[in-house]
């Protein structure tokens, strides 16, 4: 059975400001083969529920270099991941964070994640929130550096907002329910 862990929205953005003008030396850096923007929100993420799903392929997790989930650092595997795409979920069992589209629902919060597309549809950048104006939200992210960046200053024609809800856990076994005996009834 799975549980639902809280999402600290606060430890992810303190870690976002932390490392986005710099590199943490427990992650590769994949700035240059690929950009690093979505190995960073990743982070970003872990640091907010300290869960990782280990299922290979489907899953988001990162050992090394060569030892990670297609989720950790694909921006739309990221995108699957979190919203629970249904080969994910039937691979993964759904452990792990998880997201819902906030495109939608305008459900925006600090820590949660937008992605920006190209003119033909394409998602090629993932950002984390980390505050707002009255008018505009701040983000930070890798491969182009940016701490506290008015997203209006992007060039983009597309973006999705995924809204973290939490992170889902393997409860452990729940011990039988026994049955309370009944009360005896000894007269007095």
């Amino acid at each position: 059975m799975l549980i639902t862990i809280p999402y600290d929205r606060e430890r992810a953005v303190a870690y976002a400001r932390r490392w986005a003008l710099d590199r943490n030396p427990t992650f590769f850096d994949f700035t240059g083969i690929g950009g690093n923007c979505t190995n960073f929100v990743s982070q970003c993420i872990f640091a907010g529920c300290g869960v990782m799903n280990f299922t290979k392929t489907f899953g988001w997790y990162y050992l090394s270099p060569d030892d990670r989930a297609p989720a950790w650092s694909g921006v739309d595997e990221l995108y699957d991941f979190l919203i629970g795409a249904p080969d994910f979920i039937a691979a993964n069992g759904g452990i792990g964070p998880f997201a819902s589209d906030a495109s939608v629902s305008r459900m925006i919060e600090l820590g949660d994640v937008i992605q920006l597309s190209n003119e033909s549809g394409e998602f090629y950048h993932t950002l984390i929130i980390c505050g707002f104006t009255d008018d505009d939200i701040l983000v930070c992210a890798h491969s182009d550096d940016a701490l506290d960046r008015r997203l209006s200053t992007y060039r983009f024609s597309g973006m999705r907002i995924l809204h973290i809800e939490g992170a889902r856990v393997q409860a452990e076994e729940m011990p039988p329910n026994e049955e309370t005996p009944p009360e005896s009834n000894t007269g007095s």
